[in-house]
């Protein structure tokens, strides 16, 4: 689908539902920003890697940027898309964005053999909250690839001058002139987490 058949998509945003993004952005901060078990990078490592399975270059886009402001190496985030055979990343790391990649595919391709190999290096508490950080970036996936959310200029600056090498692209995220979103809020507080 070209970029010319979507017309005024920034009304389908759920930013237009105020009361779902009151909430939604409480269960944002409890998956990605509040203390838990897991590290912040971990968890926002574990979005992008759900975002590129689930396709949506909108969220990758942001969960890259979102590593990026957390002071990650450029070359451990463009890592993510091939962690296989990475040596950035543990074999515990590997075996959470395993779980990553196959919980965000559809058909869902989570076997028995990806909580035993997450078992010998993570608690359940651990699990849980990997499970939530996939399911939350499932939710942004399905609607931004749906209305193809227009991505904001910073990251999308970030994404075309660090992610082209691993086959990143904007794609049908670009939108129009007049839908071109300026710089992110996030950009002057790297606690304040979008995707």
């Amino acid at each position: 689908m070209t970029d010319a058949k979507y017309h005024d998509r920034q009304h389908l945003e759920f930013f237009s539902w105020p009361e779902l993004t009151q909430r939604f952005q409480s269960l944002v901060e409890l998956v990605m920003v509040s203390p838990g078990n897991l590290s912040r990078q971990l968890r926002s490592e574990l979005f992008t890697m759900a975002s590129i399975a689930g396709g949506c270059q909108h969220c990758q886009a942001h969960g890259a940027y979102t590593l990026h402001m957390m002071g990650v190496d450029p070359d451990r985030i463009r890592d993510i898309w091939t962690f296989e055979h990475s040596t950035e990343f543990s074999e515990a790391e590997r075996a959470a964005l395993r779980l990553a990649r196959d919980g965000a595919l559809v058909p869902n391709m989570v076997e028995p053999e990806h909580f035993e190999k997450l078992r010998a290096h993570y608690s359940d508490r651990h699990i849980v909250e990997m499970l939530a950080v996939i399911s939350l970036a499932g939710w942004y996936n399905r609607w931004n690839n749906s209305i193809a959310t227009v991505t904001d200029r910073e990251s999308v600056e970030w994404a075309e001058a660090n992610l082209k090498a691993v086959g990143w692209e904007l794609g049908k995220h670009a939108g129009a002139p007049h839908e071109q979103r300026k710089k992110h809020p996030r950009s002057t507080d790297p606690d304040r987490i979008e995707y």
